[in-house]
């Protein structure tokens, strides 16, 4: 049995979205990997940053060139419990990541629903890993909000 699977790493992302949630930040968690390893993690920092691009994507692909000192990540694989943003996509096509893996989709922003193209040709994307948690983080975080 692989111990490094997409659902483990998707779980280390899921955790970091419960943190986020907890600081009452959106919860998105991210984390990169490489050659099996988690290089960055991040969770959605804009209200603490007082940024509105501290996505979770984007510290993540920040940590993970500083940890390889490369600003393309060709060999990273990102685990994002919620569908990359147009803008988050963006900052994935530039590193070049090599894969993709997010839980939620995202029919409001996510890039999908503008097209495919964003993100670099030869990155692979999977996605409705562990959907159905993301969604119900996320759908506890703005019934929060509105209550």
């Amino acid at each position: 049995m692989e111990l490094y699977t997409n659902a483990y790493f998707m779980n280390e992302a899921m955790k970091l979205a419960k943190q986020a949630f907890e600081e009452g930040e959106i919860p998105v968690g991210a984390i990169i990997v490489c050659r099996n390893r988690i290089i960055a993690k991040a969770y959605n920092q804009t209200e603490k940053l007082t940024d509105v691009t501290a996505h979770a994507e984007i510290l993540a692909i920040t940590s993970a060139s500083n940890s390889l000192g490369a600003k393309y990540l060709t060999e990273c694989k990102m685990y994002v419990t919620l569908e990359p943003c147009a803008m988050c996509a963006g900052a994935c096509f530039w590193a070049q990541l090599g894969e993709i893996h997010y839980g939620a989709s995202d029919p409001k922003r996510g890039f999908s629903r503008l097209s495919e193209n964003l993100l670099h040709p030869k990155t692979k994307v999977t996605q409705g890993l562990m959907a159905l948690e993301s969604k119900e983080i996320l759908d506890k975080f703005f019934k929060k909000l509105r209550d």
